[in-house]
């Protein structure tokens, strides 16, 4: 079987590179993308499997990233990440073929937990 792509965007440098370090080991397939354009441009050129997008990014947010891609992303799981704060928010936002949501700030082990459901 071949090895799942994980595309993993966020604007915070610090965030993707905690999740690539947490996630090497499950998948060498692993690119990252720091803003919503170039989620989009990554997203079209590597196909992943599993895409872990943040929410509130600065320009495109995660869900207009999400809307871009919709006709695109049938075989992708999707993991919208979002703060604590933004939950409020994501209880109006209509489930737009999300898979999962993740709180930040997350425990690594769960991280891990939710991706290992889908490789």
């Amino acid at each position: 079987m071949a090895e799942k792509k994980i595309l993993i965007v966020d604007d915070q440098v610090g965030i993707r590179m905690l999740m690539r370090e947490a996630l090497k080991d499950l998948t060498s397939q692993l690119e990252m993308a720091a803003s919503g354009q170039e989620a989009i441009e990554k997203f079209l050129s590597f196909q992943p499997d599993i895409m872990l997008i943040d929410l509130k990014m600065p320009g495109m947010n995660g869900l207009e990233v999400l809307e871009a891609l919709q006709d695109k992303r049938e075989k992708c799981r999707i993991i919208l990440m979002t703060a604590y704060g933004e939950l409020d928010v994501m209880s109006q936002v209509p489930k737009i073929g999300i898979d999962e949501y993740l709180t930040k700030p997350f425990d690594i082990n769960e991280l891990r937990q939710i991706i290992t459901r889908y490789l």
